[in-house]
């Protein structure tokens, strides 16, 4: 890179993409268009990157077509040049551009089968429902490949400032979509901020298997990743929306988790990490699965041939304690689970409550966190974290009230550091902090019926000040004394105006 050569920052990447969504708003709402933003930047990307190293070849071997064509059928990824965004621009004017695009994709697609299958199996950019008819298809195409030719929009990885920067962007017009999106944006990203307490929580190690098997688009099994420290770790995850597992897939790409291993299905009722007919077994499991799920899954349940649900069936209208069995059922002997859920399975009773009781009594319930409201898109309700834990050293269970410590935002409140770092801190040193968190014996698990409510616990009440009464009744009188006084001094300033006796008269 020369010095002094213009760099592109993630501000730059988010500000141009995010004004690129301008073209789809009022045709499509942001949960539909996203996928065509999020796959354009993919494609940019790519394009980019390859376009790099052929320059970097080009100059390493004099030209040598065989031996470039060697070096880069090695490399990462396989870009053929008629897939590139350059070409795809060049042809921006064509009538069947829509039809040219997505024949571009599925070559990509065929050429990267390892790493890149069926990413692009849920946009259709020929869609007629979508996109219109063929004159307002071809101008929307257009727009959009002319907002991504925009010159500071370049992706190679030299330009880019910041390891991580085109992840990140990617990250961040997820978190911008899901917001746009309200509650149909929680089915596919999880908050940074709840990412980055799940993903501390469980502490992954060098070596670790990692899994979540709700993924949306992927940011918790990054965030667990991260924590890890280097690229010794390996990546499972399961989703159920066919398109947000292709946004998974594309966003591990970005952040340079090439080989991890992502599956299309209902974790529930189709299980897709198996190894030898059994579940697989994981270090590390996080997730933030879908709310009190009705139809879950309760008949397919019933006959479960993986034996996933012995500590009973949840009931049929709320699925929560069905995702928690199954990744209690994946942990290793050394595995950690961290799970964001509805307050309500801390209490909830009848199948729910035998379930709860259980793991309590099996020793595998480690902490119970309590978050603030309103921190997930469109879902107002404060939720919790528990956290799981094989070979325990204690039968107690650490209760955190967290909920009362945020940053209040407009449309949605956030964790600051110092709120996560607390969490954090008092979860690994097993801390008693008044007023937020508790260290509960089994004996007061057991005497609480096992509810796990966690007012029980922990004590956040607040006694009032108490009222010196001798005092208020002292500045009452003085009051008093000085309301007289003005009055008296109202009357003599009437009496001056020779309005009192007007006064009077109206009176």
């Amino acid at each position: 890179m020369i010095q002094g050569e213009k760099m592109t920052d993630q501000l730059t990447i988010n500000g141009i993409v995010w004004k690129a969504c301008d073209t789809f708003r009022g045709t499509l709402n942001s949960s539909q268009y996203k996928d065509y933003i999020l796959t354009m930047l993919f494609v940019k990307y790519l394009s980019d990157s390859h376009k790099e190293k052929v320059e970097e070849l080009k100059a390493k071997y004099n030209g040598n077509e065989e031996r470039i064509k060697r070096a880069l059928e090695k490399g990462v990824f396989i870009l053929d040049e008629e897939c590139s965004f350059d070409k795809l621009y060049s042809q921006k004017d064509e009538d069947n551009i829509g039809e040219i695009i997505n024949r571009a994709l599925l070559k990509i697609e065929d050429d990267n089968f390892r790493k890149l299958s069926g990413v692009f199996k849920n946009i259709d950019f020929n869609s007629e429902a979508n996109l219109g008819k063929t004159k307002e298809r071809n101008t929307l195409l257009r727009t959009l490949l002319e907002d991504f030719n925009n010159p500071d929009l370049d992706l190679r990885p030299s330009k880019l400032k910041g390891n991580d920067v085109i992840g990140d962007a990617y990250e961040y017009l997820i978190a911008m979509f899901a917001d746009d999106s309200g509650k149909k944006g929680g089915e596919f990203f999880t908050p940074s901020e709840v990412s980055t307490v799940v993903a501390k929580l469980v502490n992954p190690k060098e070596g670790d298997r990692i899994y979540d098997p709700t993924c949306g688009s992927g940011s918790l099994l990054i965030k667990a990743s991260k924590e890890v420290g280097n690229t010794n770790f390996a990546v499972y995850g399961q989703e159920k929306n066919g398109a947000t597992e292709s946004l998974a897939k594309m966003n591990m790409f970005l952040h340079n988790i090439n080989d991890a291993k992502i599956e299309w299905g209902d974790t529930i009722r189709n299980p897709l990490h198996v190894e030898n007919d059994h579940i697989m077994k994981f270090d590390v499991i996080v997730a933030n699965p879908p709310f009190s799920l009705d139809k879950w899954g309760y008949e397919e349940a019933e006959h479960d041939k993986f034996g996933r649900f012995s500590y009973g069936l949840p009931p049929k209208s709320k699925g929560d304690y069905a995702f928690v069995q199954h990744m209690v059922a994946s942990m290793n002997e050394n595995g950690r689970v961290a799970v964001v859920l509805p307050l309500g399975v801390l209490f909830r009773g009848a199948s729910e409550g035998k379930i709860r009781k259980g793991f309590i009594e099996e020793n595998l319930l480690d902490a119970v966190i309590g978050l603030p409201s309103n921190l997930f898109f469109g879902v107002s309700i404060p939720a919790c974290i528990l956290v799981f834990k094989k070979n325990k050293a204690t039968n107690d269970i650490l209760f955190i009230d967290a909920s009362n410590e945020f940053l209040q935002g407009k449309n949605q409140n956030k964790l600051t550091k110092e709120n996560i770092d607390k969490i954090i801190d008092t979860y690994r040193e097993r801390k008693v902090i008044e007023k937020y968190s508790h260290i509960a014996t089994l004996d007061e698990i057991q005497e609480n019926d096992y509810n796990l409510n966690i007012p029980r616990y922990v004590d956040t009440f607040e006694e009032e000040e108490a009222i010196d009464v001798p005092k208020v009744q002292g500045k009452i009188e003085e009051l008093n004394k000085e309301l007289t006084t003005l009055e008296e001094k109202m009357k003599a300033f009437l009496k001056e105006l020779n309005l009192e006796g007007d006064n009077n008269e109206r009176d």
